[in-house]
């Protein structure tokens, strides 16, 4: 089905952003496991799982539409020196696709493309809901009951630092 061309510049827009949150919330899970924080890698490993299910459904809607993905993380991702920067580097990378989504979505019901509008509207629901609500709750934890508590609490048990196997 031969797309829209302005439609699958959007996507392909799209998809650049959901590389580079791939990519950053890969290096941010690991370094959460490397320094022991068990929690904030499980969690920011299954986000990363999730951007990469974001970028496929992107991938198989251009290749529907005929289109060419363009597979290049951008911007650069940007990676934390600690705990609350890394978190910090997360949400605003989830707030900048939030406001993609809704542009893209706009412009897709402006140009009848009602399936990819849907498809999007799925993915801003699971970034709005899941991934920057998480994100937000967790940077509110750290502001109520101080950093260190806050990252006692990532560990595991029997947690003594260092990356597992």
């Amino acid at each position: 089905m031969q797309g829209n061309p302005e439609i699958i510049a959007l996507l392909n827009g799209l998809l650049a952003g959901e590389l580079m949150a791939r990519d950053q919330y890969f290096i941010h899970a690991r370094m959460y496991e490397n320094w022991g924080y068990r929690k904030l890698y499980e969690r920011i490993w299954h986000e990363m799982e999730d951007e990469t299910g974001h970028a496929d459904w992107l991938i198989r809607r251009i290749l529907f539409l005929e289109g060419t993905p363009q597979v290049v993380p951008s911007p650069a991702p940007k990676v934390g020196k600690d705990v609350p920067e890394m978190l910090r580097n997360d949400l605003a990378v989830e707030y900048a696709v939030v406001a993609e989504l809704k542009q893209a979505i706009a412009r897709c019901e402006a140009l009848g493309d009602y399936v990819t509008r849907e498809m999007l509207e799925r993915m801003l629901d699971d970034t709005e809901e899941d991934h920057a609500h998480w994100l937000e709750k967790q940077l509110g934890l750290i502001e109520r009951v101080g950093l260190a508590n806050y990252l006692q609490a990532q560990l595991s048990e029997g947690s003594g630092g260092g990356a597992s196997s």
